[in-house]
């Protein structure tokens, strides 16, 4: 079973940043569209991802980035990032990254991003 590696989240305080990993097979990285996703405290994983980006670089977020957050990929590395400005509790989730449209099998173990003061 293949699945996508996220890294990077940590505890920081209100304001403060972090840049979240997700590093993909080659495969993968090579022909999908990567965002990625969160899951707020008691709730189910989100549908729709706070980022993505396709293969060109192109950029999309979700209303929760608030123009905070920069998606980038990486080809040396197979990665994409996600650089978070201006954390705010209200972003306190887990994180997962997949290919847009996600696939089941590809779901990590995430990454947690906790913002508290």
């Amino acid at each position: 079973q293949v699945t996508l590696v996220e890294s990077g989240g940590g505890l920081v305080q209100p304001g403060e940043s972090l840049t979240l990993s997700c590093e993909a097979p080659t495969d993968i990285f090579t022909k999908y569209t990567i965002g990625w996703y969160r899951q707020l405290p008691g709730k189910q994983r989100e549908r729709e991802p706070v980022a993505r980006v396709n293969l060109l670089g192109q950029v999309a977020y979700g209303d929760s980035a608030n123009g905070r957050f920069t998606i980038s990929r990486d080809p040396a590395k197979n990665t994409v990032w996600m650089h978070m400005n201006s954390l705010q509790p209200e972003d306190t989730a887990a994180y997962y990254c997949n290919i847009y449209r996600p696939t089941e099998a590809f779901w990590g173990q995430g990454t947690q991003v906790t913002v508290s003061a």
